[in-house]
Order: structure tokens, then sequence, then C-alpha cells
């Protein structure tokens, strides 16, 4: 994936140079012999020790040139390897002990190396000692935040996340603002925030606010940390059932009590004047008027009252406890329950969502089973999730006949007594907007019982359940350069760095190929975060060749149903926010994300681990990425190398290796960094992937 450099490195130089020397020096001595011979007209031995005497030059220069080759350059440049190794990592493998005629500094080099280590394990061993009490109440900070249920966000001053526990994490699900580091106005509008935040009191006094957030909205509890750098503790809870509820069925109520009161009043005076009518004049005009008067007003009031008792179903219908359900995990939950007492359900067809009162529909089906189970004279029952128009059929199956309707509203009228109050059975369904009926399956020997539920927005699985963050918060941040400050001017190890890989259907960009993979993973304050991560697949909308596939794995099955490129670039920038991009081989990898009439602009700065090694270790060969993570003791997980975040998270290794090198060197600014990264444009000589 990478170019030829326009000139060759500097032990190719060297070795050429060598060659040609010795060559026209051979090549000249063989010139002269074969002319003194002629001229001369020697035989013997004096003949060989002419012959000898000419090619002696040619030959020692070759002779030389290899014995310092094997002697000193090779043994330098392992050195170089190993020197570059240990100040990455001291505790990297030594491959290359010292050789050849530096063979005598290999004791002195193990003994620097062992003094690295125990140096550094000495400041380990006190570090661990001193922080011992801290590490211990930070463990238990950080269990309790991942066990608590109310989402908790912790920014600082410049509003950038310092903390976020795995509840916060559940409510943004998905959400690209969410991480450490990033703003807080990437992942919540800062104007519904900013006059809250500037006038927070120090003393810890909280204020309320409701926030909107995409198509929920927030109740936000705001509180200054006491004692700290301006730090702000959010807490916040979705309100969007109660809000939705007030501004909606509750405020159609509310508008629909003065027309109640009008029309009750109206029917109240339009009675009493009739009652005075009759007894003057029984078969007046006026009576006649009052009777249709009443008439119209009570025909009005009962529209009123069954509009109203519409409004208030679906509040019911609809209410907070209605949440997303899925379906194989209302299966599992039912299995556990009646396993032990003989009824087996074992569900057939696609899952699928559903929103429901969990423990209502589970009491109810507890009560619905034992009763299907007699019916049917067996305890073996099959349980299928059918999709509706705007509904979710749950439906239950046995072999056998039909459920009578008098056995039907016998279980409608039961009560449910796990329940707080003791429903009936007929008023859980109601509150789903629900019925059962019984019905008989073609094939003539099953029948089953359906449920019509609501159905959840949400179409996909729900993800599978991680181990919690192994970073969710980082304190350090709120030292950090503010974010507004010159990007050029900041310190390296303070950098929101992003690096990332694609995989794409072959070779020529420019020509048609494209991009079948992103992957990406984030470093803060120079620490790779590990779950922080973005990886999708890219529909190419073209055959994958199989060559391509026999190098990164994806098929065209993989990428089916994926999404195309143009949305898949605005989720990737999205991720990226203010950050600064690192690739290896940087070009090809900016090439496929930003292909002609793309509409995405990548125009953050760019790292390349691959010209920041050439410049770096110019006299080495090999910069490909195979070859920098043996020689940094880097190593790819099984069955991640070719791949998008494979490749990422070694290229983000490999840069945190490179920077105690860049440091020792005074490199320490993006600007200077980006300086000796285009110093190397021209010295790059090997191919990389």
């Amino acid at each position: 994936m990478a170019r030829r450099s326009k000139s060759l490195p500097r032990r190719q130089r060297l070795i050429g140079l060598w060659l040609l020397l010795s060559g026209v020096s051979i090549f000249g001595g063989t010139v002269f012999a074969l002319w003194l011979d002629g001229l001369a007209g020697l035989s013997g031995m004096a003949r060989v020790w002419l012959w000898l005497g000419c090619l002696s030059g040619g030959g020692t220069i070759f002779l030389v040139g290899l014995l310092l080759e094997r002697q000193l350059f090779t043994p330098l440049r392992h050195l170089q390897v190993q020197l570059a190794r240990l100040v990455a990592n001291p505790d990297a493998r030594q491959d290359y002990p010292p050789e050849g005629w530096l063979k005598g500094l290999g004791p002195d080099l193990m003994r620097v190396r062992e003094a690295w280590r125990a140096d550094r394990e000495r400041l380990a061993t006190a570090h661990a000692e001193g922080a011992l009490s801290a590490t211990r109440v930070r463990q238990e900070l950080e269990t309790l935040l991942q066990v608590l249920d109310t989402p908790l966000l912790l920014c600082d001053h410049h509003r950038r996340l310092l903390l976020f526990n795995q509840a916060a994490e559940t409510l943004f699900e998905g959400h690209p603002g969410l991480g450490l580091g990033k703003r807080l106005d990437a992942l919540l509008p800062i104007t519904s925030l900013e006059d809250a935040l500037g006038e927070l009191p120090d003393d810890g006094t909280p204020r309320e606010i409701l926030v909107p957030c995409d198509e929920r909205w927030l109740h936000a509890v705001l509180r200054r940390v006491p004692h700290s750098h301006q730090e702000t503790l959010l807490t916040l809870t979705d309100t969007t059932a109660a809000w939705s509820s007030e501004m909606g069925a509750r405020a159609e109520l509310a508008e629909m009590l003065p027309p109640l009161r009008r029309h009750s009043a109206s029917l109240s005076s339009a009675a009493d004047a009739l009652v005075g009518v009759r007894t003057s004049s029984p078969t007046s005009e006026l009576g006649q008027r009052l009777e249709a008067v009443i008439d119209e007003e009570g025909r009005a009031l009962a529209r009123q009252l069954e509009q109203m008792g519409k409004v208030m179903e679906d509040m019911h219908r609809q209410g907070e406890r209605l949440v997303p359900l899925w379906s194989n995990d209302l299966w599992s939950s039912l299995a556990a329950r009646h396993g032990r007492n003989g009824v087996r359900i074992t569900p057939i067809g696609m899952p699928a969502w559903l929103k429901a009162d969990a423990p209502a529909l589970l009491a109810l089906l507890d009560s619905l089973l034992p009763r299907l189970a007699t019916h049917a004279g067996q305890g073996e029952l099959e349980g299928e999730v059918c999709l509706g128009n705007r509904r979710v059929y749950l439906d239950l199956i046995w072999q056998g006949g039909v459920l009578g309707e008098p056995q039907l509203e016998a279980w409608r009228s039961e009560r449910l007594d796990a329940l707080p109050f003791a429903p009936r059975v007929g008023d859980v369904l109601r509150q789903h907007g629900s019925d059962a009926w019984s019905l008989a399956d073609d094939d003539g020997h099953h029948a089953r019982l359906r449920l019509p539920l609501p159905a959840a927005d949400r179409v996909a699985p729900p993800r599978p359940r991680t181990p919690p963050r192994p970073e969710f918060h980082d304190f350090g941040i709120a030292e950090m350069p503010a974010p507004d400050a010159e990007l050029a001017a900041r310190p390296l190890r303070t950098l929101d760095v992003v690096a990332f890989d694609t995989e794409t259907t072959g070779l020529e960009l420019r020509r048609g190929d494209t991009v079948v993979s992103i992957g990406a993973c984030r470093i803060v304050n120079a620490r790779l975060l590990a779950s922080d991560v973005f990886d999708l697949y890219v529909d190419p909308e073209r055959p994958i060749p199989p060559a391509s596939t026999a190098i990164h794995g994806i098929t065209d099955d993989d990428v089916a149903g994926a999404p195309p490129l143009s949305v898949a670039l605005p989720r990737f920038r999205d991720y990226i926010g203010e950050a600064v991009i690192l690739a290896h081989n940087a070009a090809f990898d900016l090439l496929a994300i930003q292909p002609p009439g793309g509409g995405v602009e990548f125009d953050m700065p760019v790292l390349d681990t691959l010209l920041l090694s050439r410049a770096l270790d110019e006299s080495l060969d090999g910069h490909d990425l195979d070859s920098l993570a043996d020689r940094y003791d880097l190593s790819f997980p099984p069955g991640t190398r070719h791949t998008a975040l494979g490749d990422a998270r070694v290229t983000a290794e490999l840069w945190l290796s490179l920077l105690p090198r860049l440091e020792a060197r005074g490199i320490e600014t993006l600007e200077q960094a980006l300086a000796l990264q285009a110093s190397a444009f021209d010295r790059e000589d090997a191919f990389a992937s």
C-alpha cells in the first residue's frame, strides 16, 4: 500500500557504493594485468604475482567491506533496534545481543538494562505502597459507579468528560459524543446548559434543568464539585415518558375539562328552565326548544366523555411501565420459572422486540401456562413472535384443539395476586391495549393462543453484555491544555488521537476500489482506551474480489446489509470529533475515506507512523507494520492482522512506543512531529501495509 521512495536508504547506498568500488577495482586490475602480461610476457610465479598484485586492490576493498558489514555495521544496526525497543519498553525481549566487534558491550548493555528495570521496579513498588489506600478507595468507587443505576457525567471547567459510569453508557448507547476527553456539547445541546453551568454555586448546591437529547427529554441535576478545579457533576434521568404524558394526554385532558363543564352547566340550566316551563305551560314551544338543547348538549357531553375515555386508555396503555422487551429474554424468563414444574416452552421463529410491562406480562403468562398445559394434556408448548402492522403477536402453540371462549373469559377475570393491588388478567391486557383469542393452525393439528402487544421501534438484537469498561475516568484530562489552545503547540502526550485503518476491495482506489471496513480506536492523555472503538463494515456496492478476501477475510456476505460509504463516513467523522488522526501509511487510508464526491471533509492534522519511523531510523530497513510490530515487541491478537480494527490498535500501540523516542530528540509538540514526518517523505524505501 505504499509507494516507492525516490532514493535508496543509507544502508543500500553504502552497499551499492562498496560493490561498485570493488567491481571497478577488480575490473581495472584485470585490464591492467592483461596489459602488463601482454607487454612483459611473464610466465610462472612471476605471472601469478603480477595478477595477484593487480587484483589485490579490488579484492581488499571487497573483503574489508564484507568484514565491516559483518563485524561492525550489522551489529550497529542490531544495537540500534535493541536500543529503540528498550526506549519504547524497558521490559521488551532482547533478540539482538551485541555481536561482532561490539560483543564486548554485551555485559555493559545488560547492566544498563537490568539497572533500568530495577529502578522502574523500585519506583513502581514505592508508588504502589504509597498509593495502596488510594487504590482501594478508587476500586471501590469504580465498583460503586458501575452498579449505580443513575447516569453520571463529570466534566472539567473546559466541559471535557473526566468520568462517566455504565448507566450513562447505556443511556447514550451508540452516541459518538460519549468518551473520555470529549466535549460535553458533543453529547448534549450546550445551549440548554450554558446558563445553568455558568451560574452554578461553588458550594455544591444543585441546579435542575430539562434538556432535549435527540428525541428524548433528560432531567439533569448539575452540581459544582466543592474544593475541585471547577469540575461539574451531572446526574441524568430519562423523563421522556413523563414529559410526553404531561405535554400529551394530560394536556388533552386539561383541554377537555372546560367543554365538559360548559356542557354540564348548559344541561343543568336547560333542565331547570324546562321544569319551570313544564309547570306553567306543558305544551309550549319554549319547552320543545329546551328539550332540543338538552338533547344536543347530552350528545355533545357523551362525545366528550367517549373521547376522554380513549385518551385515558391511551395513557394507561402507553404509560412509563411499557418498555422495550426482547422476546428471547421473555422466553428465557418463562423457562426459568416453569422449567421446574413440568411446563416447557420451545421458542420458534425469529425473535423480535415488543413493548410490555415485563413483571405484569410474566405474571399474566404464569397464570396462563398451567391452564394451557391442562387443556393440551401435555407440558410441551411452543412460543412464537409474529410481526404485524404496528403490533407484535405473541403466540403460544400446542397440539390439539382451540381454547374455548368460556375458558378464556374465566381466565380474564382471574386475579394476579403476585402483582400490586392484585389486578385481573383483563386489566393487564387492557394496560397493553391487548386481548386474547384462540385460533387453529392451518395444519389442522395445532392451535394457538394469541396476544397482540405494542411493537417497539428497535430491530437489531440487543448488544451482548460486555464487562465493565476498563476506562471510564481519567482525572488527568483536567490538567490538559484548554481545547481552544493552539493545536500545533500542544504537547504530543496531551493530544486526543484517533488511530484508524481501512480494508478495501483492492489497491486501485483511483480506479473504482473502495472501502469495505473502517476500524479505529482512541488515545487520550497518552493512554489507549481499549473499549472506545469504531468498527464498521461498509457495503462497497460491488463484489469483493477473491484476492482481496484472501487478505482481509471479508466476504460479500459479511457486508450484506452494512451501510454504504456515504452513510459510514459521517459516522466515522462524528467518532473522530476534534482529534488528530493517526494511520500507518496514511496516504492510502486518507484516499480511501475521501473518495470523489464523498461529501465528508477530514481536515484535521494527520500523523503517519511509517514516516515517523523512517525519520527516526533512516538507516534501518523494514518500516511496514509487521516489521515495526516486531521491532517494538508488539503483537497482533490471533485473527486480527489485516482487520481494520486490529491494525488500528497496533498502530496506536506503535505511536505510544514512538513517543519516548520522539521526546528524547526534543520532538515534543504536534508541530515538531509534523515537521519531522514531512522530512521523511523522500526517504521512504519500504513497502508498507
